[in-house]
């Protein structure tokens, strides 16, 4: 089985839609994904990412189920810099790697800013969500693996958020959010691919075989987004820093 998880395109937040250049980049990811068997498409509720995926749906007269779950992944914490955050996911590499305990896939959660913010429960949910989705295809979760009990080599396609992508990984592959959220880096309209492995029968893992694609774009010669990165260098004052 295959999974794709797209983030959406560059966005424009005060409207919950795209900017100019994030229509193009849709585009061009919608002449890609036109190209695969697709079984089935699942979309964020938010705008920026229904917009995304309505041209690759326009392009192969398809529709997408649209998942709570999928909407970005937004608990409020109280950052050490900022509190309130809305953005769980984006500390100062100068706070989060103080906390060991943010390397470890089964005590992220209990650093205090998140265990106040509840984030184990919205992270449980998430995933409890995509565990019951994968069951329906055949894969059921047993502990850090999957059941093939139907297997198969469908492909479902997540148009989605660049936090909430990273939770999904993290659960599929058995590691710390906090690592991918500050160690990946996903340009808008960029592409995931994971796909199980049933080395022994019956029992399947997934793997993730790329991550932060964008050769849409790059054949296009169109080149990527800066909206998902920050200042190479402190003193480019025009890339942002926060």
């Amino acid at each position: 089985m295959k999974l794709i998880i797209i983030r959406h395109g560059d966005p424009d937040y005060s409207i919950d839609s795209l900017t100019e250049k994030g229509w193009k980049e849709a585009e061009y990811l919608a002449d890609r994904i036109a190209k695969l068997d697709v079984k089935q498409f699942y979309v964020s509720p938010r705008g920026r990412a229904k917009d995304t995926a309505s041209l690759t749906l326009q392009k192969m007269n398809r529709t997408a189920i649209e998942c709570e779950w999928l909407r970005e992944f937004a608990p409020v914490i109280d950052r050490p810099d900022r509190p309130n955050s809305p953005v769980c996911w984006d500390w100062l590499p100068g706070d989060w790697t103080k906390e060991e305990d943010f390397y470890r896939y089964d005590r992220w959660t209990e650093v205090a800013a998140m265990k106040n913010g509840h984030v184990k429960e919205e992270y449980d949910w998430v995933c409890k969500n995509l565990d019951d989705l994968l069951a329906s295809y055949g894969y059921m979760r047993d502990g850090h693996l999957y059941r093939a009990e139907q297997p198969n080599t469908d492909t479902i396609v997540f148009f989605c958020h660049f936090g909430l992508g990273c939770v999904l990984i993290s659960h599929l592959i058995g590691v710390s959010p906090m690592v991918l959220w500050h160690g990946l880096c996903a340009a808008p309209t960029s592409v995931a691919t994971l796909v199980t492995e049933e080395r022994r029968k019956g029992i399947a893992s997934f793997r993730m075989g790329s991550y932060g694609d964008i050769s849409h774009l790059y054949v296009r010669d169109e080149p990527p987004a800066f909206s998902a990165r920050f200042c190479e260098c402190y003193d480019n004052q025009e890339e942002r820093h926060d």
